[in-house]
């Protein structure tokens, strides 16, 4: 055996080259090979969060003031109270869409740059399902009762900007939807408690419902809410929740964390013709990157 050791440097080379050895060795380069991509792997998805998370966050930061006016009382010039208040009342009503048509432009402008610049359908529906998430929390939590027409706005938007890129961001409204559904119903008095949570609104809380219920007042049709009869017994469900630990909060809080992993995107990946995408200007004046260049 030592003997065989002992035997000149080539001949174990070859030996080692040859067979199993040649078999180990590709099986070394890969290993050291997969570190500096398991790296580059990670670099990557830490970018593509931080972008997203930056995309989103400026399209909240950007909507945020005019949610913030699409809740308020809109102001009627003095001239249009002088004309009379089915006038004032439609000045007023324009004023509020204007407000909810800015809101539907940031949206539009945001998908044609995302579409612009090949970002993927999957990362697309999951920033506008955040978005729509956020107006959802927004609107629900500031007892504003001027949000139907912008509803409707922001429907028509999601049906033009199609299932592939708006997925289901319309879904995320739903409390908002069902509340103010709640709000503009008739009769109130007269729709029992089983009605209400089964039919009406099955995704609100009974706190959230009876927040709705003992606040709403509507001094512009003079409609009533729901009866005391339904009132109590929203009470009561609301003791026995306390006691079962159930939350008891009725507000509804954003959620700003990631919603994919790198799985999600790897599946969700088309394939797309590079030479048909100039690279932006800092690649191309970056000798570094000629490889992609024409």
């Amino acid at each position: 055996m030592s003997q065989g050791l002992r035997a000149s440097p080539q001949s174990a080379g070859l030996s080692f080259l040859s067979g199993r050895g040649l078999s180990r060795l590709d099986d070394l380069r890969q290993v050291e090979a997969k570190y500096p991509a398991l790296l580059f792997k990670q670099q990557l998805t830490a970018f593509l969060e931080k972008i997203y998370g930056m995309i989103r966050d400026n399209l909240k930061k950007e909507i945020s003031p005019l949610l913030g006016l699409c809740i308020q009382v809109p102001r009627t010039s003095r001239a249009s109270l002088v004309k009379g208040r089915s006038q004032s009342n439609a000045v007023a009503q324009q004023a509020l869409i204007a407000h909810w048509q800015s809101i539907v432009k940031s949206l539009d402008r945001y998908l044609k740059i995302m579409k612009s610049n090949h970002v993927p359908p999957f990362l697309v529906r999951k920033v506008f399902t955040q978005i729509f998430s956020f107006i959802n929390v927004q609107l629900f939590n500031s007892n504003g009762e001027y949000v139907k027409a912008g509803l409707a706005e922001l429907e028509q938007w999601c049906s033009e900007a199609t299932e592939e890129y708006a997925g289901s961001a319309w879904d995320e409204l739903k409390h908002i939807r069902q509340a103010v559904g709640f709000l503009v119903i008739h009769q109130k008095p007269k729709k029992s408690l089983n009605e209400i949570t089964k039919e009406l609104c099955p995704v609100l809380s009974i706190q959230q419902l009876y927040r709705i219920s003992t606040m709403y007042w509507d001094d512009k049709y003079g409609t009533h809410s729901v009866s005391s009869d339904v009132i109590a017994k929203m009470r009561v469900m609301m003791t026995e929740d306390s006691n079962n630990a159930v939350s008891s909060s009725f507000l509804l809080d954003d959620d700003s964390s990631i919603p994919f992993t790198v799985d999600d995107i790897s599946k969700s990946l088309q394939q797309v013709d590079i030479t048909d995408i100039d690279p932006p200007s800092l690649i191309r004046e970056n000798s570094g990157f000629g490889f992609l260049l024409p």
